[in-house]
């Protein structure tokens, strides 16, 4: 346990961030899943809707720094491509 007041609060603000943080990553992680099973069953509506759900989910992580904006960029250029990929075939 810590020993001082300032490592005290130090302690229960990492605690509070990192569930932040896990909860912020977990929630990205099952929207890209949906996205890649929606293109994969080919149903291109419900895919563009996971995907705007998605981009949405990354560009808030990226903005409150739980991800870096360039992987958020490159996750989100990822998907489109995929999604585009799908509804031209």
């Amino acid at each position: 346990m810590p020993n001082h007041k300032s490592t005290e609060k130090s302690l229960r603000k990492s605690v509070k961030l990192r569930q932040r943080n896990v909860s912020a990553k977990s929630r990205i992680r099952t929207l890209i899943k949906k996205v890649r099973l929606s293109v994969e069953q080919k149903n291109l509506d419900a895919s563009r809707e996971m995907l705007r759900q998605a981009v949405s989910a990354l560009d808030t992580a990226a903005k409150k720094h739980i991800i870096h904006p360039r992987n958020a960029s490159r996750r989100k250029a990822r998907l489109m491509r995929l999604v585009d990929r799908a509804a031209a075939q």
